[in-house]
Parts: C-alpha cells; structure tokens; sequence
C-alpha cells in the first residue's frame, strides 16, 4: 500500500491537532449545550460537505477553472474522509452485531 504525501500531511496535521485542548470546532464535553449527539450532527455535516467540495472542485478543474494542487489536496481530503466515515460506520455495526449476540 503506497502511502500518498499528500495523505501523510492531512494525517499529521490531524494528529497534531488531537494533542491540543482547543480543537477549533469540538465543543468540550462539559460546555452547555456540547453532548454527543450534537457532536454526531456536527461531524455528519462536515463529512458532506468535505465530499461536496471535492466534487466542486474535480468539476472545475474538468471545466479548467481549477489549479491542479488545489484539486488534489480536495480530492485527498474527500477521499480520506469517506475512510474515515466507512471506518466508523464499521465499527458501529461491528459493536451492535456484538450487543445483540450477547446472551440475556
């Protein structure tokens, strides 16, 4: 599996930001008004509209009103979105598929 630079900078920058305790846009559990609900919307939101911005973008560039670089870093960061959101959908179901073969 080639690992892209592009991927591997978004990755970084990511994990750089998970260290620090102001997260711009992640309320913190205790602030009134932040619960996990809220926090699910939020990130669903942003999840569509990452994947719509590559889209906008891969059409532009087809129509020639993009620049190369900016094309790719939103494509990248669709595609790296849409891994994320299919890994987490994974292991939802993979803890209900394991709640429900619980004995009562």
């Amino acid at each position: 599996m080639a690992v892209l630079p592009a991927a591997a900078a978004a990755a970084y920058q990511a994990a750089s930001q998970m260290g620090s305790t102001t997260t711009p846009g992640v309320a913190p559990a205790d602030a009134a008004g932040g619960n996990f609900g809220s926090f699910l919307t939020d990130a669903l939101k942003d999840s569509v509209a990452t994947m719509k911005h590559g889209e906008t973008m891969a059409t532009k560039q087809i129509a020639g009103q993009a620049d190369i670089v900016d094309v790719v870093q939103a494509v990248n960061a669709a595609e790296i979105t849409l891994d994320t959101v299919v890994a987490v959908r994974d292991k939802v179901v993979a803890a209900y598929q394991s709640i429900m073969n619980m004995p009562i």
